[in-house]
């Protein structure tokens, strides 16, 4: 059975509550003694003082939690989290009141205000609430998962008695019920929502568990303010947070090991937050993570469309996706004039009932200099295409970096032929990229040559990142697949195919049998 790091530390803190008293064993002042701020109010970043974590073992050891707070509020941090949990974190109640005391001075040497000051632990009673208080806590970080629904009210209540602002943090359906009790009987100016990316139960990192609540807290409340935690790496992936629309992020190893970068972070958030017209390729990805997928049966993509009648089977049979090849190399590429045509159909088809769904529409390119990628942009424009598949590495990383695409719809495709190509991967989610497609490599071809990956290789990238695959997926292999890898997605080309760009609706028929 795996690990429950999230149980265990929460146990071990237990055991020291009983042997050192609720204080740890720290000189707490009896009565608090500095004005309490308010908690993100605006957008902002919320920058940790951390010095390990379960998952990566020492990040900073000798960090100065006191000169780290003032390099962050130096940095424009609207917040700064203080972790005090210390025997997997290294952190203490004397961090908490270090921090405290460098937002202060920081407030009197330049006149500005400060950066309000979370607390964050393994809270579990309200008796903790009072002693973040009297240490000089703005906020406190309250853990859906690991407190009863009163537990997390009476310590909500407790909080905002003292004037003292809650960030709640929820993961799970259940802890929705939890927020919404809250909610319901505790101020909203109060209250800050937020979702890990990071499990607590074994500390993996899925960047769209945060998107896949997004929509959900907004349900229980439309003006629901809502942090980004974990997981963000590089300032793209902080602005990409921003896009999502969340209200703030926190940001911990990545701050904690480089304090004096933080401003690029904290930069690169706020400015994308500022931006008042609706990101695309933010909403995109809300989107994707809110609909619903059933664990065992994968999103499916048929791609390499060329023709209506192509389309119209493989939507009928259940696809999600249809890919279209924007690349004058490849045997499937098509025209504007094509997919515009085939848009038309779906369309008239779907507003007629002939077709339960409208798929998104891919457009796949390679380079960004062809005029091939010019049709496919200028394509998601018209919002005739939904979504760009950015192909190859090299392609995905020069996309990033440029800031005339960060409003187009997309996500990113790999080829793998061996284990360092994983490294690819790890490279671009650093860079904010969600979720990447992994296709085999063969020769000078990237895509639709009917090979796979290396069931190992598989395995080890299953083991960081929710798969999306494609290359060599047939009606043959398809179950097995399935059951193996449990992939999130699925890219089917030239296995459905009578000949390039032409599919077999027998094969397509087969292979959403097997799939069902």
């Amino acid at each position: 059975m795996a690990k429950d790091i999230l149980k265990e530390i929460v146990e071990r803190r237990t055991e020291d509550i009983k042997n050192l008293g609720i204080n740890f064993g720290f000189d707490i002042p009896e009565k608090r003694l500095r004005k309490v701020h308010p908690f993100i109010q605006e957008k902002g970043v919320i920058l940790e003082v951390k010095r390990a974590s379960p998952s990566k073992g020492d990040i900073s050891p000798e960090l100065d939690s006191y000169k780290t707070a003032m390099t962050y509020a130096q940095a424009g941090a609207r917040a700064i989290s203080c972790l005090t949990e210390k025997n997997y974190f290294k952190g203490t109640l004397q961090d908490l009141m270090n921090v405290c005391r460098a937002a202060d001075d920081f407030e009197k040497e330049t006149g500005k205000n400060p950066p309000a000051v979370l607390r964050k632990d393994f809270l579990t009673c309200v008796e903790d609430v009072e002693v973040s208080y009297r240490a000089g806590a703005d906020a406190v970080l309250l853990i859906a998962r690991i407190l009863s629904s009163d537990q997390i009210l009476q310590m909500a209540k407790k909080a905002e008695e003292l004037g003292l602002s809650v960030l709640i943090e929820v993961r799970q359906n259940e802890d929705l019920e939890k927020l919404s009790v809250v909610m319901q009987n505790v101020s909203y100016k109060n209250i800050l929502c937020g979702v890990n990316s990071r499990d607590l139960k074994d500390f993996t990192i899925d960047m769209l568990i945060p998107a896949k609540m997004f929509s959900k807290i907004k349900k229980i409340s439309p003006d629901a303010r809502i942090t980004f935690e974990s997981g963000i790496l590089s300032a793209r992936s902080a602005a990409f947070a921003a896009d999502m629309g969340f209200n703030a992020i926190l940001l911990g190893e990545a701050a904690a090991r480089n304090p004096d970068k933080a401003k690029e972070f904290t930069a690169a958030f706020e400015k994308s937050a500022q931006n008042s017209e609706t990101n695309k390729n933010g909403a995109m990805w809300i989107e994707y993570a809110g609909r619903d997928v059933c664990e065992k049966k994968p999103f499916v993509k048929i791609c390499g469309i060329t023709n209506i009648d192509d389309a119209l089977c493989a939507v009928k049979n259940g696809a999600d996706f249809l890919g279209f090849i924007f690349w004058n190399k490849s045997k499937r590429n098509v025209g504007k004039e094509n997919v515009l045509k085939i848009r038309q159909s779906l369309e008239e088809n779907f507003k007629n009932g002939r077709i339960e769904k409208m798929p998104k529409l891919v457009g796949v390119i390679v380079g960004l200099d062809s005029e091939e990628t010019e049709e496919a942009l200028s394509l998601v424009n018209e919002n005739v295409l939904d979504i760009i598949q950015v192909h190859t590495f090299e392609t995905a990383v020069k996309f990033c970096a440029d800031e005339r695409f960060k409003n187009i719809p997309h996500y990113c495709a790999v080829n793998i032929s061996c284990q360092d190509d994983i490294q690819k991967l790890d490279e671009l989610n650093r860079l904010g990229e969600p979720r990447i497609l992994v296709d085999a490599q063969s020769q000078n071809q990237i895509g639709g040559t009917g090979k796979q990956i290396d069931t190992e290789i598989l395995l080890q990238i299953a083991k960081k990142y929710k798969l999306w695959i494609a290359g060599g997926i047939s009606s043959q292999n398809v179950g097995e697949l399935i059951k193996t890898f449990n992939p999130e997605l699925i890219d089917i080309s030239s296995s459905l195919e009578e000949q390039p760009g032409i599919k077999s609706h027998k094969k397509i028929g087969e292979l959403f049998a097997v799939i069902k």
